[in-house]
């Protein structure tokens, strides 16, 4: 068997509970609409790509920004994953991103709230964010990522991705 065959998945594993999927509605590759990314406005194209892995207890994704790869310095460049592994103990998923291109790293805590997908938790310097995915129909989504401000109470938008499915 090869490595990707290992580690991908069919689908869900059957200890988790239907009501807590929060992640197999993305399954599948998605086309992305960047406007606004690191703080700033932006019109850039980027993909996803999210399937089951780890016999189904998680979903991982790969994000792409922009499609096109060739010489491209660190600004609004991304080329990296997320895994969100399923956490009984807790009722909720345990998420990591990682974007190698810069560095960038954050764990988050995944939960619904209400018919979003809310994710809650810090970047590697302590930075408090919030990324929802809103919107959510069978073909499209809104993402929003957030990140608090110095005073503790500002929430700032720092990315906003719309997805069509492909």
């Amino acid at each position: 068997m090869t490595f990707h065959d290992l580690l991908s998945s069919a689908g869900r594993s059957p200890e988790i509970p239907h009501e807590s999927d929060l992640y197999g509605w993305l399954i599948g590759s998605w086309d992305l609409d960047v406007h606004y990314y690191a703080g700033a406005k932006v019109d850039l194209k980027g993909e996803v790509h999210f399937g089951w892995v780890l016999e189904g207890r998680a979903v991982q994704d790969v994000w792409i920004m922009p499609r096109e790869r060739a010489h491209l310095g660190k600004t609004n460049n991304m080329f990296g994953t997320t895994l969100r592994v399923w956490d009984a103990s807790i009722q909720a998923w345990r998420i990591i991103w990682v974007n190698p291109v810069t560095g960038h790293r954050e764990e988050q805590i995944g939960r619904w709230s209400g018919p979003d997908v809310m994710q809650i938790g810090y970047r590697s310097d302590g930075t408090p964010t919030r990324w929802s995915y809103t919107g959510i129909t069978p073909d499209s989504f809104h993402w929003l990522g957030e990140a608090l401000q110095a005073d503790g109470k500002t929430w700032k938008s720092e990315g906003e991705f719309r997805g069509q499915r492909r």
